[in-house]
Parts: C-alpha cells; sequence; structure tokens
C-alpha cells in the first residue's frame, strides 16, 4: 500500500521516526537478550528488520526535506532524516552489538551462511571495525561524536541550498536572444515590465545558453556559482576537517583511503585512470577552446572566453557547425511524449509494463504515480514516483531516492518504491513541458536508477538495488544515456507537439554529430570536479574549499569566475556516497558504455540482451561486487574501448 502524504504535517514527520528507531530499539534489544545458540535468523536477521523499518522512516518522512511544499513540513523533515541518520550509523559503535555479532561469526551456524546472508556479515563486521571497534571506548565514542557532526553538517548544508532562492529581474531587453517560450513563463519581477530570472536551472540554463548580454551572464553566473554562500563553504570546510580527522583516529592516512576501502578503485587507479586520459583530452579541448574564441572574437574582439561566455558559445557552434538549435529540438520532446517513449522502450527491452495510478496521494498535485510489472508474468514489480517540475524550497536539480527497497519478508517479496526528483520546466498555457536533449539525458539517467531500485530481488536490505559500491552505482543510469542518441529510439517517441510529426532524420542525423562537439572540454570539467574532490580528501592534508577551486579550475581550460563558490553549492562533497568518490561518474561511464557496447552489438533494443542485462545487473543489485556483475554480464573482462571512443580518445 503507498503513502498518503496528502496530510502529511511536522508532527508526523517527526512521529514516523521516532516509531521506527523505537521499533528498532526493541528488535536490537531482543537480539542482545537472546540466550542460548545464536543463530542468523535471532541474530542478523532482527537487524535487518530494525535497518528496514528506519529506511522506511525515511520514505515518509525525512524525505519531505527535498519536496514537500511547507516550510515547517521540510524542517521537520530534515530534522528527522538527521535523528534517523545518526540512530542508523550509530549501531557500528555500539560495543554490546559488537561482541555479539563478533561471537556468531565464530560460530558453526556463521561459518555454514552462504550467499548474501554470507556477505551480510561479513559486511557488519567490516562496519564495526572501520567504527573503530578495535579501539578503546574513548576513542570510539570520539568517533560516534564526529560521525554524528557529519550528518548534521550534510543536512545543514542541504536545507541551505534547498531553500536559496536568489536571480535578476530583466526588462524585455534585456532577454535578447531567448524565445519567446522561455520569456512567458518566467515570473514577474518586482519593478513593473521586468521579469525574475532565477538562479533555477528551467532558469538558469536557457539563459546562459541563449542571452546576447554577456555582462547579465556574468551576473546570473556569479548569483549561480555563490548558491549556499559563506554559511554553506564553512560548513564544507568543517566537514572535510572532521572526515580527516575521523580517518586519522581510524588509522587511515587521508580520508580518501579510509572512503575508498569499500569501493571498486583505489587512490592509485584514479590517478592511473585520470593520467591515461588528462592529456588526450587537454590537446582536444585546447583545439575546440580555438574554435569557440574564434566565435567569440567577432562579438567581443580581443577579449578572453570566460565561464560566463562558455555555454552561449558551444550552444552557438551547435547552431552554425550542425545545423541543431536547441529549442527546435525541444518541440520534439514534450515530456509526457518523452516519458511515454522512455517506459516503451524500457518495457521492450526489459520485459515490464507501466501504469499510472489514479489518486496516487502523493505530497504535491505535479507528481504522478506509476506502477512497474513484469510482463511476463503479470506481478506487481515496484511503484515509482515522478517528481519534475521546480517550486520553492524543492530539491534544487536532478536525482534518484529509494523510498522502499525491495526485501524478502515472511509473507512474500516486498515491492520497491523509488521516486525522481527534477526540476524541468512547467507546462505554459497551451505550451507542454518541452525538454532540451539534454534533459531528455537527465530523464533517461536519473530512469537508470530507478530501474536498478525497481527491478532488484535481492533478499535483503543492504544489497536491495542501488546499494552496489559507489563507484559503479552509476553505470546502470550512465548505459540509459546511450540510448537517446539512436536514431531508430529516437524516431520512436519523439514527436513535435503540435504536428504530431516523427523528429526528422536529418535532425536526428545533425544531433548524432554534434554529440561529440567539444567533448574534450566537458570531459575535462568531470576530470576537474574529480580532482577537486580529492584535493579536499586525498593527498598529505586537506585543502580549503574555495582556495581549491582557484587551484585546480585550470584543468578545465577556461578560467575561474572570480570571488565565487563552487563548493557552496556543489552537494556531491557533502554526499556519504560521493566524497572522495566523484570520479565513479567517469569511472563507472566506462562500464556504462561497455555495456552498451553489447546492445550495440546485437541491436540496441535487443529484447534478450535487456533480460540478460536485468538478469545479471539490475536484479542482482549489490549481492555481488561490481567487477563480477561486470564479467558474469559482459561474458569477458571490462574493456575501456568503448568509453575511449566516445571521448575522443579511441578509434
Amino acid at each position: 500500500m503507498l503513502t498518503d502524504y496528502t496530510n502529511m504535517t511536522a508532527e508526523r514527520v517527526a512521529q514516523v521516526v521516532d516509531d521506527a528507531i523505537a521499533a528498532g530499539e526493541k528488535l536490537i534489544g531482543n537480539v542482545i537478550a537472546t540466550d542460548g545458540d545464536r543463530t542468523y535468523d535471532n541474530t542478523m536477521a532482527p537487524l535487518d528488520q530494525a535497518i528496514t523499518g528506519a529506511q522506511d522512516a525515511y520514505g515518509v518522512g525525512g524525505f519531505m526535506a527535498q519536496v514537500h511544499s511547507e516550510e515547517t513540513v521540510r524542517k521537520a523533515g530534515a530534522d528527522a532524516e538527521q535523528k534517523n541518520d545518526k540512530w542508523l550509523a550509530g549501531l557500528a559503535f555500539r560495543s554490546d552489538l559488537f561482541q555479539i555479532i563478533k561471537a556468531y561469526g565464530e560460530s558453526d551456524d556463521a561459518a555454514a551462511l552462504d550467499g548474501e546472508r554470507r556477505r551480510n556479515l561479513e559486511f557488519w563486521l567490516r562496519d564495526f571495525r572501520r567504527a573503530g571497534q578495535e579501539l578503546s571506548q574513548g576513542e570510539r565514542d570520539a568517533i560516534e561524536d564526529l560521525k554524528k557532526r557529519l550528518i548534521e553538517l550534510n543536512v545543514t548544508y542541504e536545507s541551505n541550498l534547498a531553500e536559496w532562492q536568489d536571480g535578476i529581474e530583466m526588462t524585455p531587453e534585456d532577454l535578447d536572444g531567448l524565445p519567446e517560450a522561455f520569456i512567458e513563463r518566467l515570473a514577474p519581477g518586482q519593478t513593473e515590465g521586468t521579469y525574475l530570472v532565477t538562479v533555477d536551472y528551467p532558469d538558469y540554463v536557457p539563459f546562459m545558453n541563449e542571452s546576447t548580454n554577456r555582462e547579465l551572464r556574468r551576473q546570473l553566473q556569479f548569483k549561480f556559482l555563490n548558491r549556499g554562500g559563506e554559511a554553506n563553504i564553512a560548513l564544507l570546510n568543517e566537514a572535510v576537517r572532521v572526515r580527516w580527522d575521523m580517518a586519522g583516529k581510524l588509522g587511515y592516512s587521508s580520508f580518501a583511503d579510509y572512503a575508498m576501502e569499500i569501493k571498486m578503485a583505489d587512490l592509485k587507479a584514479v590517478a592511473d585512470f585520470y593520467a591515461s586520459i588528462e592529456p588526450g583530452l587537454t590537446e582536444l579541448g585546447v583545439a575546440e577552446l580555438t574554435v569557440l574564441q574564434e566565435l567569440m572574437e567577432k562579438d567581443h574582439p580581443g577579449e578572453e572566453i570566460m565561464p560566463w561566455d562558455w555555454m552561449f558559445y558551444d550552444t552557438l557552434q551547435r547552431k552554425l557547425d550542425f545545423g541543431v538549435d536547441d529549442n527546435e529540438v525541444s518541440e520534439y520532446f514534450p515530456l509526457e511524449a518523452a516519458v511515454a517513449g522512455m517506459f516503451d522502450i524500457c518495457g521492450e527491452m526489459f520485459g515490464i509494463d507501466f501504469a499510472q495510478v489514479e489518486d496516487p496521494t502523493a505530497w504535491h498535485p505535479d507528481v504522478s504515480v506509476y506502477e512497474i510489472t513484469d510482463r511476463a508474468s503479470g506481478k506487481l514489480l515496484a511503484h515509482y514516483y515522478a517528481d519534475l517540475h521546480p517550486r520553492p524550497g524543492k530539491f534544487s536539480h536532478a536525482a534518484c531516492w529509494r523510498l522502499k527497497a525491495g526485501v524478502a519478508q515472511a509473507d512474500g517479496y516486498r515491492q520497491p518504491i523509488a521516486v525522481v526528483a527534477a526540476n524541468f520546466t512547467k507546462p505554459s498555457g497551451d505550451t507542454p513541458s518541452l525538454l532540451k536533449h539534454d534533459e531528455v539525458n537527465t530523464l533517461f539517467h536519473e530512469f537508470g536508477h530507478v530501474l536498478h531500485n525497481a527491478l532488484t530481488e535481492a533478499q535483503l536490505p543492504r544489497f536491495s538495488g542501488t546499494q552496489t559500491e559507489r563507484d559503479f552505482v552509476e553505470a546502470p543510469s550512465q548505459i540509459m544515456e546511450n540510448w537517446i542518441w539512436e536514431p531508430e529510439v529516437l524516431q520512436r517517441f519523439a514527436r513535435h507537439y503540435e504536428t504530431g510529426q516523427p523528429i526528422p532524420t536529418e535532425l536526428v542525423t545533425k544531433m548524432v554529430a554534434a554529440r561529440d562537439q567539444n567533448v574534450g572540454l566537458k570531459m575535462l570539467r568531470q576530470v576537474f570536479y574529480g580532482h577537486y574532490d580529492m584535493a579536499l580528501h586525498g593527498g598529505d592534508a586537506p585543502s580549503d574549499a574555495s582556495e581549491a577551486y582557484f587551484d585546480l579550475v585550470g584543468i578545465t581550460l577556461v578560467p575561474a569566475h572570480p570571488d565565487t563558490h563552487l563548493g557552496a553549492s556543489f552537494g556531491h562533497m557533502m554526499s556519504d556516497g560521493y566524497v572522495a568518490g566523484y570520479y565513479g561518474y567517469l569511472w563507472s561511464k566506462v562500464y556504462g558504455d561497455d555495456m552498451f557496447s553489447v546492445f550495440e552489438d546485437e541491436g540496441v533494443l535487443n529484447p534478450e540482451v535487456g533480460m540478460r542485462y536485468r538478469s545479471a545487473i539490475l536484479a542482482r543489485g549489490g549481492t555481488a561486487d561490481g567487477m563480477e556483475l561486470l564479467r558474469d554480464f559482459l561474458g569477458r573482462e571490462p574493456s575501456s574501448q568503448a568509453f575511449l571512443k566516445k571521448i575522443g580518445l579511441g578509434s
């Protein structure tokens, strides 16, 4: 049964989490009080149940911090998230629990475990070690305090960013170059006859892409790069210091060493990876920047390309060199048709069907909810919430969350629930929400995470869906991006919102030709983000979050925007999963592209390959290491050949 979010209050948010923690404490108390022989069912299974309950409580209560319309409920959600996360994190610091699990691990019953249960025990013992259970009580308490402080910092940082509002009032003349459809949906400014262009993505990105007013581009980007302000920079710098302190107390040489212990890669592997691609990308980027500089020279002789110019001239080049106008393209991607096309393609490949839920009792009228069923059996597999339009106080980017994990229970398998929150342009008047092609890319990317959660067959919460190594978790979303560049895929669902005509073959051909435009510069920005992450968390000592930006931004070949603070809104640097792990976006793209090469060889919409992928990758979640999953699907060792070809470094 789906949660009724329509009557969510601050009190209910708090109560849901309090009840889950109380139930979890009771379960753990029973584990500790158990007499006689210990078994998995009386020792480990109650822990799984307690964790499932706490995770469910986040999906009802804590998640409201990201999406609810009422500020009081969002604040209660943030408080509940913090309380919930602290309780979950505290489990590994409990010496009484550690002694019991350690003793059970030495029993004959534990020795006979296999599969997920064996892996679960091993991971619990690893968690205890990484929480300092081999240290003194005082040292362990200090580490737990640091862990709790990190949770506080993260929740506060996220709240600051979600609540941030800023923009520039502009006259009609200031909006030269912007399409009428963009101008029509802007909110009015406080001054009569003006429009408010905000730092929200649906305003910011089109403005930076198409505004001919260079000075206003500079001003808007300045505001965009200072979202979160000095407060968030201070929070990030404190979080970095806390992480290093915690890692040092646990005996690690850096926080990156600590964080990457449980990932696919280590520091040397990441350094080698960047070293293998950075020189070639830089050579490409220099040549690409020369072309953009020549375009800019016609408008601003003698001026150097600055960060507020790059998006504009990249867009202009796409129009001039390839005849691709993002606004023309968007007319073929009304949101509803893009979603229907995505469902159709995924249904065909992965053997699933989608049905919209009537009266979904979601947290906002914009939210749609869908049932996902298995096509062969008709069995309900999962639910998917789609919250795709911006509103004040809502999460400001695009991401997928798991509201409920798919897990085995006494009465059968419990269906998972996943949600995507994004910020695509809302319909306006007679014009539907029209997606730029890169927004279609975002839609498919995030839906890859949904599929990972929805099609899981893992039995335990620890391994359900996206609970994999954090530098593998993006691979099932990265692979999804490939389908939106396939002509046979696009022409199945891309229809003009007024005429219903399919997207012209000629336009698709131009789009595909333009796909690799400035790929060197775009990849260098990803490399820069990865180096920035490691400057904070690797090496001999942490860097200041603002200083690291200015020290490293030269990697992108474009100068820094003076007096801005990337770290104030770079939310990945406050997220446990991505800290000392931002490299994972490119690292996992290697695997996503490699897996897609199998579809390219055997048919990009081949349902046999799709079902193999569903079974080998999506269904298994984190029940095995990512490298094992890859080998099982590929039937060989993974290769970077497809990735290198896509970024212009391979043949």
